[in-house]
């Protein structure tokens, strides 16, 4: 079986040493990994340690192998190129069709999908000219990662910073999965709920679930590798950051409605994946509850929480934003779902039935999805990705 070809493109940032990791996920997970570098990321890794790591002869010149067209072929035979890290030099080279050396050469005959991972400091970033060649990569169906916020070169900290690349490995990954399937989510915020809240009943105890995060997590995974902008609102998770995801971090259900809200006010869909508390304690103690001998407990009084799936289904802050919500029951799952989509007002509901070995912290899901339009998708037993894409497929198709 021939083996995923991947070019590895990478550009001259204090980053590009992170791309050795990258690199690693790649080979030990069976693709076959040309490493194109400009000249100037030599000054930080040089072509010994790619040639060695990757299998391959690494050059940043047009005329080595001439006889081989290496600005032509790379691109060609390409499944898959990356940049990364892609500064801002390189990302107005591809925007503007510049080709003075191999790798922006192999960016114009490219005719697979293409990843950048910026990484610069923040006001490169956040520059209006870097920003419009982002915008125009995009539009020409490039997935642009967003950057990591975090330290940066010296005493900077910022947005800029090089996603994990492990998290940057499975972005390209799901677009490797995708072929050539155009990006359908490109231009689109999505807003994702993830996590369980948590609703303190003192300084130690709290009222919680179970969820890991991880269906949410997927969701997240998949729109980015779909092209979508998307703001991960996680509650009480312990996951890494999605590469190019804006992640919010919750912890009881205000706070998530309050996050949710914010962030839904200009998103094109809104996927509640979260497990959200219906209730928190009426009252919450200043000082641990302690135990005292020969008396019961008193009674936990419990008071309701927002409900943000039908407060986001029914207040759109436009008519065409896209809400979906997430059911997990125990018993009577589609009577109960059906009963909770009419209730709420959602788009599509995801009915999936949990307990001890199902769904909550696991790598697989099953569910049924159900849409206001009385139709119905089962999802069968299986990775929470291929769950995550058959949802975005549905959401794609209703945003048009």
């Amino acid at each position: 079986m021939t083996k995923p070809q991947v070019v590895l493109g990478v550009s001259g940032g204090i980053a590009a040493y992170k791309a050795c990791e990258l690199l690693r996920r790649f080979t030990e997970s069976g693709h076959d990994v040309r490493v194109v570098p400009t000249q100037s990321a030599l000054h930080f890794v040089g072509e010994a340690t790619w040639s060695a790591l990757s299998g391959h002869r690494a050059t940043t010149r047009v005329w080595d192998g001439v006889e081989e067209v290496p600005h032509v072929r790379i691109g060609q035979h390409a499944d898959l190129v990356v940049v990364a890290p892609a500064t801002a030099d390189i990302l107005a080279k591809a925007a503007h069709g510049l080709a003075d050396d191999l790798l922006t050469n192999t960016l114009l005959t490219a005719r697979c999908p293409v990843v950048f991972a910026p990484a610069m400091h923040t006001e490169m970033w956040e520059h209006p000219a870097t920003r419009e060649n982002v915008a125009t990569l995009r539009r020409r169906g490039a997935i642009v990662i967003e950057p990591a916020v975090g330290r940066l070169t010296g005493v900077d900290t910022g947005k800029g910073r090089l996603p994990d690349p492990g998290e940057i490995f499975e972005v390209c990954r799901r677009v490797l999965v995708r072929g050539t399937a155009a990006p359908d989510l490109v231009g689109r915020h999505v807003v994702i709920s993830a996590g369980g809240t948590r609703e303190p009943l003192d300084p130690v105890r709290y009222l919680g679930n179970r969820s890991s995060g991880k269906q949410g997590y997927a969701l997240a995974r998949v729109a980015l590798a779909r092209g979508a902008r998307v703001t991960l609102v996680a509650a009480n998770t312990a996951l890494p950051d999605p590469a190019g995801a804006d992640v919010v971090r919750v912890g009881t259900a205000v706070q998530l409605r309050e996050a949710v809200l914010k962030a839904a006010a200009d998103a094109d869909a809104v996927v509640m994946a979260a497990a959200v508390a219906d209730f928190r304690p009426a009252h919450y103690a200043e000082g641990k509850i302690k135990k005292k001998d020969g008396e019961e407990p008193a009674p936990l009084e419990l008071v309701r929480n927002p409900d943000v799936l039908a407060e986001l289904s029914h207040d759109r802050p436009h008519p065409g934003q896209i809400v979906v919500g997430f059911a997990a029951e125990t018993d009577n799952v589609l009577a109960n779902g059906r009963a909770k989509l009419a209730r709420k007002g959602c788009d599509l509901l995801v009915v999936n039935e949990v307990g001890d070995s199902k769904a909550f912290g696991s790598e697989e899901n099953e569910a049924v999805v159900l849409a206001a339009d009385g139709s119905e998708t089962p999802v069968p037993y299986g990775p929470k990705e291929a769950l995550a894409e058959l949802v975005w497929d549905l959401v794609a198709r209703r945003l048009g």
